[in-house]
């Protein structure tokens, strides 16, 4: 390469250099001018906002000053006011000091006052005392007794005077009660009785069974007593064959079960086939039957009494009376009799029938179940309605028939009552004549353990006690006293069936002779 090419491209170079420059010198002046506006357009900015700032922050410190001075003076004016509250305080008590100091003043010379009052009163009861003993003394010596002996006499007295006037009391009351009383209490349970007549059903722990002829014992004895022994180990009863002729003794305690053993022996006899086989088959059916007729004797006691939506297990227990007796009257019977007179006592005391019938129907329902669980037929009851869903008056009612528990309502004393009616009235139960005689033996000697009791009569099989007594011991007021005690005796220590009527006669006889 030559000189002249070296050269031209110095030349070029250089020139593109100085091009260079001056086109970099250019941008950057361009730059700057642009740089210097921004920078004193965002001076102008930032000293804008700075004097916005500083008269914000002069607004703000001008009515915080403001605010200062409100709350100052607020408090100032409350400052002001609590302190007169305090001085009208500060007055209040230095005038309530006056008056306690007024009020202590008075109270020490009322208390000097009393102090001497009571001075003079203490002379004064020594005065009275000194007195009354010397009064005491001579009245004493006038008497001829002493204070002890008159202060017991005046209570004597005073007793006898209050058994007087308790006595004309209750005899007050009796008569104006009874009068009504009793002739409502008595048309209720006549019209009860005359518009109910039953039957009675006695029955017992044995049933005869009657034979077409003697053979047919040998038959039921059967070879070397296989089939009497089939008999009594299927039934679970006892059978007596004896020399009576004819019959057949069943021997059971449990009612139903005597009644199977009967219907199955009847049905045995009637088909001649005696046999172990043929006493089973004949025991089942018999049993079931049974069943059948207790379930169809409790639904006709709900039908004849017109009761209804009662548990199953109350309408069994209610049959099972069928097989139950008390004293000889069937229980079954009884309790549908005191259905009826409970629903016709009620009527009378315009109370409900329905409800009535229902507890004079279950009030023995525990005599079906008695036997097999501890307690009385009362409380058994009570707990059986209570579980299968009595009301709460029947349950109580059923309880209460015995005086178990209080009776506290009507239902309850008309439940009593019809129990009464049905089952206490003569002839209704038979009594064991030994435990008879003891029961009115024990009534007498009761009322004969009372002082001025001359003789005592039980009458009316035991319901009523005629108390006869000394007409120079007992007063005509004091009888009602003694028929009262004597009443409240025998609740307390006898137990008996219905009401017994204590009768006290006082008699006085004057006999003068004409000569």
């Amino acid at each position: 390469m030559d000189t002249t090419t070296i050269i031209m491209l110095l030349i070029g170079l250089l020139l593109g250099a100085a091009f260079c420059y001056m086109a970099l010198n250019l941008v950057f002046k361009s730059r700057t001018e642009k740089w210097r506006k921004a920078a004193e357009e965002a001076q102008s900015k930032s000293e804008a906002i700075i004097k916005q700032a500083e008269l914000k922050a002069q607004e703000i410190l001008l009515e915080g000053r403001k605010e200062t001075e409100r709350q100052k003076n607020d408090l100032l004016r409350e400052f002001k006011e609590r302190e007169k509250r305090l001085n009208k305080k500060e007055e209040q008590n230095d005038a309530r000091d006056e008056i306690l100091i007024n009020k202590e003043k008075e109270l020490k010379a009322s208390e000097k006052k009393l102090q001497e009052t009571e001075k003079f009163l203490d002379n004064k009861s020594k005065e009275i005392e000194a007195t009354r003993e010397n009064i005491k003394s001579e009245l004493e010596r006038v008497a001829g007794m002493t204070q002890e002996e008159a202060m017991a006499g005046l209570i004597q007295k005073i007793e006898d005077e209050a058994k007087h006037q308790a006595a004309k009391k209750i005899k007050m009351i009796e008569d104006a009660t009874n009068e009504d009383a009793e002739k409502i209490s008595k048309n209720i349970l006549a019209t009860a009785v005359q518009r109910y007549a039953g039957e009675y059903v006695a029955s017992s722990t044995v049933t005869t069974v009657t034979l077409p002829n003697d053979e047919m014992k040998g038959r039921i004895i059967g070879r070397e007593g296989r089939n009497i022994r089939a008999i009594e180990a299927t039934t679970g009863s006892d059978l007596v064959i004896d020399d009576t002729p004819e019959a057949v003794v069943i021997s059971d305690f449990n009612p139903v079960r005597r009644e199977i053993t009967r219907l199955t022996l009847e049905r045995l006899i009637a088909d001649g086939r005696i046999h172990p086989g043929r006493i089973e088959e004949l025991f089942n059916a018999a049993t079931k039957e049974v069943w059948k007729g207790i379930k169809e004797a409790g639904e006709q006691a709900l039908f004849d009494l017109g009761i209804h939506k009662m548990h199953p297990e109350l309408v069994l227990l209610i049959g099972r009376l069928k097989y139950r007796t008390s004293y000889g009257q069937n229980m079954w019977k009884h309790s549908v009799e005191s259905g009826f007179f409970a629903g016709m006592i009620a009527a009378e005391m315009n109370y409900n029938i329905k409800m009535a019938r229902r507890a004079g129907l279950l009030h023995d329902i525990g005599k079906a179940v008695d036997h097999e669980q501890e307690g009385t037929h009362a409380a058994l009851g009570a707990r059986l309605a209570e579980k299968y869903g009595e009301a709460k008056k029947i349950v109580t009612a059923i309880e209460a028939h015995h005086n178990e528990i209080k009776p506290d309502s009507v239902l309850d004393m008309i439940v009593m009552a019809a129990d009464a009616l049905s089952g206490a009235r003569p002839g209704a139960r038979r009594e064991m004549t030994d435990s008879y005689i003891q029961r009115l033996t024990d009534l007498e000697n009761l009322a004969n353990a009372f002082p001025g009791v001359d003789k005592t009569f039980a009458i009316q099989a035991g319901r009523e006690l005629r108390v006869m007594v000394d007409a120079a011991k007992i007063r005509d007021e004091d009888a009602y006293v003694l028929a009262n005690d004597i009443s409240k005796k025998i609740e307390a220590d006898m137990t008996y069936p219905g009401q017994i009527k204590v009768v006290v006669i006082r008699e006085t006889r004057v006999i003068a002779m004409a000569q």
